[in-house]
């Protein structure tokens, strides 16, 4: 379905190696949750953060292998590369923990909540559809470049396919979240944080999108912009702890309090995942966006 019948999918996703390497995040997530499962209260507190720390340091390099083949890979690497790295650990940090520092939050000397956990499953496996979903945005949006007969046409093709796609990663991930907090026994955590984490999810699948098409900045800009949403709530409270300082905070503890720390990374990651809809809406729709990628910079001829 993603381009082609005789394994032509699996030539998109760059061989059968690339599609592997798309299930690696997901497979190492769920490996270090078993074994932390597994060892239980048997283990020491330091051989359960050494055993965490590993799976995560795994499962991150995993991910970074996976951004680099098949359908997710950049069409121009190491453009705003780093800036979106950062911004992509701060965000996920903060979904998976960041509503400790916030009014109403879990206590820091808690151990990890299982909500947080299936957040992490979920957005873990999510790679893999993720790259299904950019494989198949872009075998459609090359067929509608050659059938269109001119640019409103093409726009007019292309808008219900962006849509189309982003709901179709929309409802994956939120069978895999509502899946992996089924298994891990984690919904009593609620709507809310389950909505963040989708928001969160929604954000990293279009700004990486966009950094597929050419358009590594704006999709920098959308990862910073709800990196610095999240990171503004925690940096208020913090702010009115200071003697003589103002309660700066008051809106973050009546947000809190009425609807729970988790609304700060909702509002702030559905803000971004619209406003990098709305600018995929203009730019995807242009026929530079679809052109087939560059082999490489054009070498100096020599003297």
């Amino acid at each position: 379905p993603f381009g082609g019948g005789g394994g032509g999918w699996v030539r998109g996703w760059g061989g059968r190696c690339g599609a592997a390497l798309h299930l690696l995040p997901g497979a190492l997530c769920a490996a270090t949750l078993a074994a932390l499962a597994s060892v239980g209260g048997a283990a020491t507190p330091l051989a359960r953060t050494a055993v965490g720390i590993t799976g995560l340091v795994l499962t991150a390099l995993a991910v970074r292998l996976a951004v680099r083949t098949g359908p997710l890979r950049a069409r121009h690497p190491g453009t705003g590369s780093r800036a979106a790295t950062l911004w992509t650990c701060w965000t996920v940090g903060h979904a998976l923990g960041g509503d400790r520092l916030l009014p109403g939050g879990p206590d820091l000397t808690a151990a990890h909540p299982r909500p947080a956990l299936a957040a992490a499953l979920a957005l873990a496996l999510a790679v893999l559809p993720a790259a299904g979903c950019a494989r198949w945005f872009a075998v459609r949006g090359r067929r509608a470049l050659a059938a269109s007969r001119g640019l409103g046409e093409f726009a007019a093709r292309i808008r219900p396919l962006l849509l189309g796609t982003t709901l179709l990663f929309l409802a994956t991930l939120t069978a895999l979240l509502l899946g992996a907090r089924a298994a891990l026994g984690g919904s009593d955590g609620g709507a809310l944080p389950a909505v963040s984490v989708i928001a969160l999810g929604l954000v990293l699948f279009l700004a990486r999108l966009l950094t597929v098409h050419g358009f590594p900045k704006p999709a920098v800009v959308g990862l910073a912009s709800a990196a610095a949403l999240e990171a503004l709530a925690p940096a208020l409270v913090l702010i009115a702890r200071l003697p003589g300082a103002p309660p700066l905070d008051a809106p973050v503890r009546a947000l809190a309090a009425a609807v729970g720390p988790a609304a700060v990374p909702a509002l702030a990651c559905t803000a971004a995942a619209l406003g990098l809809l709305a600018y995929g809406l203009r730019a995807l729709t242009g026929a530079c966006a679809h052109s087939p990628a560059p082999a490489g910079p054009a070498k100096a001829p020599r003297p």
